[in-house]
């Protein structure tokens, strides 16, 4: 392990700044869900199934705006991408608490939709400003910041309801969210190679492949790619032909995406299930023994782990498969069902603790080797949708088992669901790698 890797990253230019902002600016997306309830049920007078309604749309929004806003980084430019999200955050947080619940609704869904794609751009610029252990290292404390994020935000949302006002929050909110854009803007960090602050890079092994691909047609015999373009064009006004150039376009928008790619986002998606439906599982249980008070130490211990395995995972000399360590972490997450008491889920929670963080470093890791550099911007918004999506499904599953099954069981049923995504994810890898050793084998015997 070598901790010195992190104050070596620190010292590079930017660095710093980008990981400070990045945490700044997520807190006022990791406040407002909780303001948002609070305001709904105190202030409008509407019931928990109708506010839960509302964070579900926000949570749509922002699942449906990611890749699309990732798109618009990769294509125009971080500045011209940000321009919308820093006037949408102010104006919309500005208006909600204003409005009667019907209006609600669409405002929460426009704010998501626009939100301020801090996710996306903080991970590509890491992603083109280090590299090799390094970038472990800096994706590493990327997802520590974020657990310290989601650590203070809803604490802090929590005491401005209760001291201040949830109107005063909002408004509050809306303005932080603002300014963190208009500091991403004034950084303005890389987001490409060959930009300011962007280190050299060779090819990733995926653009590697693409030009073997390209080099092959531009030297086959009698122009493979002359002979291609002339059957188009005589086959344009057929069916098939506009079935297949629809097919090529699909192809060419996202041709990004692999089975490994995928794998990625599955494990984005699991950590997401089980960190929200450990949350709920923490809250039920705490709630059955009327220790509600007491989350504050069971989320110190959780959270605290966390900081720490990420801490440790990125000191590492080699890689782990981020399927792998979620497959640790939904295992781990079961035995939190035996807990008794406050102290007892507190320690139990710390082994699936030390994984959470880690699956995220990795997963954002292994996409950005996976992923072309041009498209590395919409493939962090589709990361952060899994994400996003992943958390949006994993309280709804844990509070329905609970409901019908007890306290304890949310996090058995999270685990399990956990352990089979990474079981199928890990079998699908495994009859690839044979099929591919097969293929090979003919071609050796062909030859």
């Amino acid at each position: 392990m070598k901790f010195g890797r992190y104050g070596q990253l620190l010292r590079q230019p930017g660095v710093g700044a980008l990981l400070l902002i990045g945490m700044v600016a997520r807190l006022p997306h990791a406040a407002v869900g909780m303001l948002l309830l609070l305001h709904l049920v105190n202030e409008l007078d509407q019931d928990w199934g109708s506010a839960g309604l509302v964070v579900a749309l926000m949570t749509i929004g922002i699942a449906l705006g990611a890749p699309w806003r990732g798109h618009i980084v990769d294509m125009y430019g971080l500045r011209r991408a940000l321009v919308p999200s820093v006037i949408a955050e102010v104006v919309v947080w500005s208006i909600v608490p204003q409005v009667s619940f019907t209006w609600v609704l669409p405002l929460v869904f426009l704010g998501g939709l626009f939100s301020l794609p801090v996710f996306s751009v903080v991970r590509t610029a890491l992603g083109v400003m280090t590299t090799g252990d390094t970038r472990r290292a800096a994706f590493a404390l990327d997802a520590m910041a974020t657990e310290v994020v989601f650590i203070v935000g809803p604490a802090g949302a929590g005491i401005v309801a209760v001291s201040l006002d949830t109107t005063i929050g909002m408004i509050g909110i809306g303005i932080a969210a603002s300014v963190a854009g208009l500091a991403l803007m004034v950084l303005n960090p890389p987001t490409r190679t060959g930009q300011p602050g962007a280190v050299a890079l060779k090819a990733n092994p995926h653009e590697e492949r693409l030009g073997a691909e390209a080099s092959l047609i531009a030297a086959g015999p009698g122009g493979l790619a002359d002979v291609e373009g002339e059957l188009i064009v005589a086959g344009a006004k057929s069916t098939k032909a506009r079935i297949a150039a629809r097919g090529r376009g699909f192809r060419h928008k996202f041709g990004w995406v692999s089975a490994s790619v995928i794998a990625v986002l599955i494990a984005a998606a699991g950590a997401g299930l089980l960190i929200s439906g450990t949350e709920v599982g923490i809250l039920s249980l705490l709630d059955a023994h009327h220790s509600e008070g007491q989350l504050g130490i069971v989320v110190l211990f959780w959270c605290g782990a966390s900081l720490l395995g990420g801490l440790l995972y990125g000191s590492l000399d080699r890689r782990i498969s981020p399927i792998v360590l979620l497959l640790a972490m939904a295992v781990l997450t079961v035995p939190m069902a035996f807990a008794t008491d406050t102290w007892s889920l507190a320690l139990l929670s710390i082994a699936p603790g030390m994984v959470c963080a880690p699956v995220l470093s990795a997963a954002s890791e292994w996409l950005t080797d996976l992923v072309a550099e041009k498209r590395r911007g919409e493939a962090m918004g589709w990361y952060g949708s899994a994400l996003t999506g992943g958390t949006a499904l994993g309280s709804p599953i844990s509070g329905a088992t609970v409901d019908l099954l007890g306290a304890n069981t949310g996090f058995v049923m999270v685990g399990a669901i956990g352990t089979l995504i990474c079981a199928v994810a890990l079998t699908a890898q495994q009859v690839r790698r044979k099929r591919a050793r097969g293929r090979v084998r003919v071609l050796v015997n062909e030859s």
